[in-house]
């Protein structure tokens, strides 16, 4: 790893074309002007022509690739016809410029750059058929290099928007929570405000001090309860059917009854409400808790399981509140992740501080549980 990433740094040094190039430039003087080349100096400057047009444009191929691959390419293919032999040098210049060309353009300029190295070849011209491997592969490598970069790019972008739209979906499901939530508080805190005043005048003997300090209670929790409101009316501005809903008062397990009915003359199927343990009036927050994640988990059942029987199992425990939703459909197929109602039973069970699971049920189908804390009332 530590390897990998020191080269990487190196290739992407801004001075390696330049140093590249010069190093190949001193190559391509070196061997043209060796002892095996001609001694005519016609070809001999013609020779250094090509050996430096074949490594010298390689300095500016990261600001202008095109104008240096065509340069570059140009030089590879007229030296073979015109002296009978390959410039070693301009190999790794035409190597380098030929990736780039299919790292960096569309997939027309690079099958261009292909075409001439594939008429040498046919044509029979010196050397030909090396340099069309040679080329073909330096342009795939870049091509192929250039597919997964896009690939790579629209995975990041799709994992940025599905997490972007999960957040979303998550603050939305939350703010509707506290938007149900806030009756049943408000409910109570209006009650303590009440208990409050009317102790100031049921409470025999209170002392001037107590009547203050209930007096003081009442106000704080008219306060609490003017500020809620006002916060309701925040979470409620984007929501226009909210309006009409908001003083609806918000179900409980004892509409579950009714809610199962719905389901079954709804759906075309079975759907039986099995009931375990002494059935007691729980927390409204809990109970509501309970309701929405059974509806929540029927409207799954409905959509992805169309006709199929489903059973919904209460138990009442001393301690908790299990719920148990099966469906006979196919089961946990990817469609079962698609919408927001296991986002809003994961963030309901959250709240009330319990356990959720949902999968594929053991036998087939599909298996909502949950199990939500019972919270016992305080005594004095």
């Amino acid at each position: 790893m530590k390897g990998t990433a020191t080269a990487r740094r190196a290739l992407a040094h801004p001075d390696l074309p330049l140093t590249a190039a010069a190093a190949l430039t001193a190559l391509a003087l070196a061997e043209t002007l060796g002892p095996a080349t001609p001694a005519r100096p016609d070809t001999l400057l013609g020779l250094l022509a090509l050996g430096l047009g074949a490594t010298v444009p390689l300095a500016f191929l990261r600001s202008q690739p095109l104008l240096t691959a065509v340069t570059v390419t140009a030089a590879a293919l007229l030296t073979p016809p015109t002296y009978d032999r390959v410039l070693l040098s301009g190999l790794p210049a035409l190597a380098a410029v030929l990736y780039t060309v299919g790292r960096r353009s569309a997939g027309t300029t690079t099958v261009a750059f292909a075409v001439p190295f594939a008429g040498c070849a046919l044509a029979g011209v010196p050397h030909g058929t090396p340099l069309l491997v040679g080329a073909g592969t330096a342009l795939a490598a870049g091509h192929a290099r250039r597919i997964r970069a896009e690939h790579d790019h629209r995975a990041a972008v799709d994992w940025a928007h599905a997490d972007t739209a999960l957040a979303h979906a998550t603050l939305g499901e939350r703010a509707r929570i506290a938007r149900e939530l806030h009756d049943i508080v408000a409910h109570h805190i209006s009650t303590v405000s009440v208990q409050a005043e009317t102790a100031r005048y049921t409470t025999p003997g209170l002392p001037p001090e107590g009547a203050e300090k209930f007096l003081a209670i009442g106000g704080t929790a008219r306060l609490a309860l003017t500020e809620m409101r006002r916060l309701l009316g925040v979470l409620r501005a984007d929501v226009p059917e909210e309006a009409a809903r908001a003083r609806a008062p918000q179900p409980g397990l004892d509409q579950l009854l009714a809610l199962v009915d719905e389901a079954r003359a709804t759906s075309g199927g079975a759907v039986r409400l099995i009931v375990r343990g002494p059935v007691r009036p729980l927390g409204p927050g809990l109970e509501l808790t309970a309701y929405r994640i059974v509806q929540e988990a029927l409207t799954n059942a409905r959509r992805h399981a169309p006709g199929a029987a489903t059973d919904v199992e209460l138990h009442y425990g001393e301690d908790e509140l299990r719920l148990r939703i099966r469906d006979c459909g196919p089961g946990g197929g990817p469609l079962r992740d698609g919408g927001h109602g296991l986002l809003g039973m994961r963030e309901r069970t959250a709240v009330a501080g319990g356990t959720l699971h949902t999968g594929p049920a053991p036998a087939g189908g599909f298996l909502v549980e949950a199990a939500l804390p019972v919270r016992r009332p305080e005594t004095p």
